[in-house]
């Protein structure tokens, strides 16, 4: 898909209006990103990445850099304290509810063991965190206030401090 098919397709699929904002200007940003070969083009983009930075961080509550990897379909509902990792993986059509953070664990010492991997079609509720080297495996649900700090399965939904299956779906 090309630039414009990708921002038509987060319009769409983004029914809140910070949803859409958030994610039309990550969509932009990133595929500047992308096209920024050296330090000289990286430069030019420059201003395209700070005006995506002051509208989405400061305007709209939602911390998403802009080198992060999502695939396509993202959904925001709300996007305010939503909070990610750079070296967070996001594949396609995952739903992010507003106060999520997904990000990386860091030991005592210091050491940074690593980001999550989100999977296709994940779905992750209002308040979740989501720490460290794991996997949220395709088609999974975060519930509402979940901390997960171990391996999501896919095709189940998890809630709880620590998050814990709940239930397994038929998918």
């Amino acid at each position: 898909m090309g630039l414009f098919k990708d921002v038509v397709n987060d319009i769409k699929r983004n029914h809140n209006f910070k949803g859409r904002i958030i994610v039309v200007f990550f969509t932009f940003t990133s595929f500047f990103r992308e096209k920024a070969k050296n330090k000289f083009t990286l430069f030019l983009c420059a201003p395209i990445i700070i005006l995506y930075k002051l509208i989405t961080d400061i305007l709209l509550g939602c911390e998403i850099p802009a080198s992060t990897k999502i695939g396509r379909g993202l959904i925001i509902h709300h996007g305010r304290g939503t909070v990610l990792n750079k070296n967070v993986i996001i594949g396609n059509n995952v739903t992010l509810k507003h106060n999520t953070t997904i990000g990386n664990k860091i030991t005592l010492s210091g050491v940074d063991l690593g980001c999550p991997v989100i999977h296709d079609n994940v779905i992750i509720e209002p308040h979740s965190i989501i720490i460290g080297p794991i996997v949220v495996g395709k088609n999974a649900i975060v519930g509402a206030g979940a901390v997960v700090v171990k391996d999501v399965e896919p095709n189940t939904v998890v809630a709880g401090n620590p998050a814990r299956l709940i239930k397994r779906l038929n998918v």
